[in-house]
């Protein structure tokens, strides 16, 4: 596989994503599903938002590893939020974990009116392998 980002510009390098991602010769694609807040046993997280980008963080790092893929391969990543206002002061939580897996990946972050019971924030994934 070979991956090869495109950014006509810098600007988009300390908001921790990049404007395309080219892959070629891929051998399997992983659509993941908006991981969130929610514990093993199914109960939605009622913590604050850094709490929440936590969890979301580990429960979305499981199904790459579950699935047998590599962080440093997510070549999308979706953020919805209830709130940009608190996903953003706690954004340095995100930024440091893309920036420690070395990833390069593109994203929208979407502000949505709710998300399941008492979630925050949910990731959705696209990686390659």
């Amino acid at each position: 596989m070979q991956k090869n980002t495109i950014n006509p510009w810098s600007w988009q390098d300390s908001r921790s994503y990049v404007q395309a991602v080219e892959v070629k010769d891929v051998n399997s694609t992983l659509y993941i599903s908006g991981q969130t807040a929610i514990s093993d046993e199914g109960i939605s997280s009622e913590q604050d938002m850094r709490s929440q980008l936590v969890l979301t963080i580990q429960n979305l790092e499981k199904v790459i590893r579950v699935a047998n893929y590599e962080l440093k391969n997510i070549v999308r990543l979706n953020i919805y939020t209830t709130s940009n206002a608190e996903l953003f002061a706690n954004f340095d939580i995100l930024q440091e974990w893309i920036k420690a897996n070395g990833i390069k990946q593109t994203s929208t972050v979407l502000e949505v009116k709710s998300l399941f019971e008492t979630l925050k924030v949910e990731l959705e994934a696209t990686v390659v392998r």
